[in-house]
């Protein structure tokens, strides 16, 4: 209880009655926090713009008995102002909050996961271009890694089996052989290079696949968000 400071990405901002607004935050050390910014919305606020969406600013706040904490200071960090010149990449910075804020809703500390966030979101502000469906599904795998259920992707994920892998199962938790394919759907060889290559290599970096392939990706990360985090993730947008 009482002050304290963080480091926080604006995930949402909601109106709240006359001049506040209620934030969504990730931070590093305390995951996902809701908070107060009071009299934000007068022109003569002292935020500013310090609280928009995708933000990332170093917060003074005040613990209360309320379960959301108030914004008391707010130093930027990052404004992030360019993503909102591309429609393209304002989208996906959207996407890349909701997709954290769905898998990581505790306030459990996954600094892991608030500074591939920040990545994200420079790389989304450099390079509109890397607003791909590429760019995205790589970002989500990498935080289903975080999440702790990333896909086994080296062998059968019922079996153990390492040849013959033909396809995916949420359920199992990654790839499946011939013989335990019963539950997956087909999964092309491209779509296990992309998923490899996507988490061995820096997000920067992050490898490029057909469409057919990606939408392939994009359901192994639905099913496994939804079998082992009980969590339905936004659709990806193609771009």
């Amino acid at each position: 209880m009482g002050p304290l400071r963080s480091e926080a990405v604006v995930l949402r901002s909601l109106r709240y009655g006359e001049a506040d607004r209620i934030l969504h935050l990730y931070t590093p050390m305390r995951g996902r926090v809701g908070a107060i910014a009071k009299g934000v919305r007068r022109t003569r606020s002292r935020f500013g713009g310090r609280l928009e969406p995708f933000t990332h600013a170093d917060l003074q706040l005040h613990e209360g008995r309320s379960d959301l904490l108030t914004v008391t200071g707010a130093d930027t960090i990052h404004a992030h102002a360019r993503l909102r010149d591309d429609a393209a990449a304002l989208d996906a910075a959207g996407r890349a909050c909701d997709a954290v804020s769905r898998l990581f809703e505790t306030g459990d500390p996954h600094p892991e996961v608030f500074h591939l966030l920040c990545n994200e979101l420079r790389l989304l502000e450099a390079g509109p271009a890397r607003a791909t469906l590429a760019n995205q599904l790589a970002f989500r795998l990498k935080l289903l890694v975080a999440a702790g259920f990333g896909p086994q992707l080296s062998a059968c994920a019922s079996c153990g089996e390492r040849e013959h892998l033909f396809g995916f199962s949420g359920a199992a938790g990654g790839v499946v052989c011939e013989a335990c394919e019963a539950s997956a759907f087909p999964l092309d060889e491209e779509a296990h290079g992309f998923m490899v290559e996507a988490l061995g290599r820096p997000l920067a970096q992050a490898p490029d696949a057909q469409l057919r392939a990606l939408r392939q990706v994009e359901r192994a990360i639905t099913e496994l968000a939804e079998h082992h985090g009980h969590v339905r993730l936004r659709a990806a947008a193609a771009g």
